[in-house]
């Protein structure tokens, strides 16, 4: 229950970052998963699922591998490394989910973490 918790909570917090930053981060705007005016919340749910996957299992290797640069910039990598997660999840194509840099990135990622952690708090689960 605690990974569709963290799902859900994910999908509120980059829905919120597409409309904060909403002509450079998009969801659901080409692919048509033919259920209608539903595809764009499919595509925001898979899109957190596959964030929550990417974060869990690739986030930390390039994290580990990333460490010696971290430590060189005092933990500021961290926002980089955040920011290629999402680019990554971005340039899966059945997602339908649209990042147009890296600068970009790594501002969805600061907003995604920052609202995440907000929604978890304020909403009991």
């Amino acid at each position: 229950m605690g990974f569709v918790w963290r799902t859900l909570v994910n999908a509120v917090a980059i829905g919120v970052t597409a409309f904060l930053l909403q002509p450079h981060i998009a969801y659901g705007t080409n692919h048509p998963y033919g259920y209608g005016s539903a595809d764009p919340w499919i595509s925001l749910v898979l899109t957190a699922f596959v964030l929550g996957i990417v974060n869990a299992f690739v986030r930390p290797i390039v994290e580990l591998i990333s460490l010696p640069i971290s430590c060189l910039t005092l933990g500021l990598f961290h926002f980089v490394v955040g920011g290629l997660m999402l680019l990554l999840v971005s340039k899966i194509p059945f997602l339908d989910f649209t990042v147009d840099g890296l600068l970009t990135a790594i501002i969805g990622a600061v907003i995604i973490g920052l609202v995440s952690f907000v929604v978890s708090r304020v909403i009991p689960h």
